[in-house]
């Protein structure tokens, strides 16, 4: 006989677990829709040329990749090699600027740790357009975030953010344009290596002391959003990428401000880069104030051409991606979220005996009808069985149906929580528990 086993990596909740995942998706789903992004779900098998088309290194050794016949199949690493040929495929019939969410999940054939899964849940939205995209779209990924995590019931939380470009055109002030991706790379770690193994770090780029301090001078600016902006500007660097973006991360923080988002949540921060060269201009990172540890649980930023690897045509874009899988089971193992019931039903109902069954599949299908989720106890037994069932599911009501509940046409309802009991008609019943 065959063991029962989960491969490693890959997570299995318990129905009430579940439950809490389902409506965490369905929060972000419907806020992404709020913004007026539409959904997109795409194959979780590709081609493995295409899938391969933007990788290498450790990505490529990650992919789950098989040969079906003659064909070489891959499964999806990200959302974003996906999205890339989709455009591509389908841009003469998509109407621009293109708004898409993609909730959906992915495989990456990594080390399974703490936080780390083999297959999980990615949350994507992007706006994409052709040749050029406005700035303020940048702005409004970061209220679309803002949004998300207050709806999740998630409110201490800081989106960082920062500019490429201004990052580039700083290295380029300094007479280092040659090692800035090398450079932004070990910015990039700032937050995960002491002080000292960065310094190490660049000194392997044979930079020299003074270039070193004033980097670190530099990405350690500090204080009000304001305060960092005037600071960026006294340094009367002369470059222009270096203006351009300062100028649109002062764009980005303005109109941020403008479409609700407080202060407090938003800080400028020199040092995230978003290592990928992917990124080309705004760059975003979430944490949880209270638990840095999670590291960022929301990221991403604008990058110049999404599908340069499948054709010549520029599609620039800005998007964000929040690993939902990883993100529950942080908030999970640090009970920052609670079990709720075992149901999604809102109302069960309980036979003192079977004879009245039909009565209680007439008033099932009245409530299903009037949109409450409604279920039936049909196995025989004692009711005090029949009660401690209802208590385990978490049901919020029970409707009993008893010999005087056929004969008047009212049911006894009751609130699982509070104990209390009411008579009610088929109609009040489905008024009372929409409430």
């Amino acid at each position: 006989m065959s063991k029962a086993r989960t491969l490693t990596g890959f997570m299995e909740l318990l129905p009430q677990e579940q439950l809490i995942m389902n409506n965490m998706m369905e929060t972000i789903r419907k806020t992404y829709e709020l913004f007026g992004f539409t959904p997109l779900d795409t194959p979780v098998l590709e081609a493995s040329e295409v899938l391969l088309s933007k990788s290498g290194g450790e990505t490529e050794k990650q992919i789950y990749a098989f040969k079906k016949g003659d064909t070489e199949l891959a499964m999806r690493f990200d959302l974003t090699v996906p999205l890339a040929k989709y455009v591509a495929l389908y841009n003469n019939d998509l109407t621009f600027p293109f708004k898409r969410y993609q909730i959906g999940k992915v495989y990456r054939g990594e080390r399974p740790q703490k936080g780390r899964f083999r297959e999980f849940y990615q949350c994507d939205i992007d706006i994409i357009d052709r040749d050029e995209l406005n700035i303020i779209y940048d702005a409004e990924i970061l209220a679309v975030i803002y949004n998300v995590f207050r709806q999740l019931n998630l409110s201490d939380f800081t989106i960082v953010i920062n500019n490429r470009k201004l990052l580039s055109g700083f290295m380029e002030s300094l007479n280092i344009a040659d090692k800035t991706t090398e450079v932004l790379r070990i910015v990039d770690k700032i937050r995960k290596i002491s002080e000292a193994d960065f310094v190490a770090c660049l000194e392997d780029l044979q930079l020299e002391k003074d270039i070193i301090s004033r980097i670190l001078a530099f990405i350690r600016q500090d204080g009000k959003n304001a305060e960092i902006l005037q600071s960026l500007k006294n340094m009367n660097i002369d470059n222009e990428n270096y203006h351009q973006g300062l100028q649109e991360l002062e764009t980005v923080v303005d109109k941020a401000r403008k479409f609700g988002l407080p202060e407090e949540n938003l800080k400028i921060d020199l040092s995230i880069t978003r290592g990928l060269d992917y990124y080309t201009g705004t760059v975003y990172e979430t944490f949880f104030n209270q638990h840095p540890e999670f590291g960022s649980v929301c990221s991403g930023g604008r990058y110049d051409n999404l599908s340069s690897v499948f054709m010549d045509k520029k599609f620039p874009g800005v998007g964000i991606s929040i690993g939902l899988t990883r993100l529950f089971d942080q908030l999970r193992s640090c009970q920052m979220i609670e079990s709720g019931a075992l149901t999604p039903s809102k109302v069960l109902i309980i036979l003192q005996d079977s004879a009245y069954i039909d009565t209680a599949i007439s008033l099932c299908a009245d409530l299903r009808k009037g949109g409450v989720n409604c279920d039936i106890y049909h196995k025989d037994g004692k009711f005090k069985a029949k009660m401690n069932y209802a208590n385990k599911i978490k049901v919020p009501y029970v409707v009993i149906i008893g010999e005087d509940e056929v004969a008047s046409g009212r049911f006894t309802l009751k609130d699982m929580n509070s104990g209390t009991q009411q008579q009610l008609s088929s109609a009040e019943l489905v008024e009372f528990v929409k409430k």
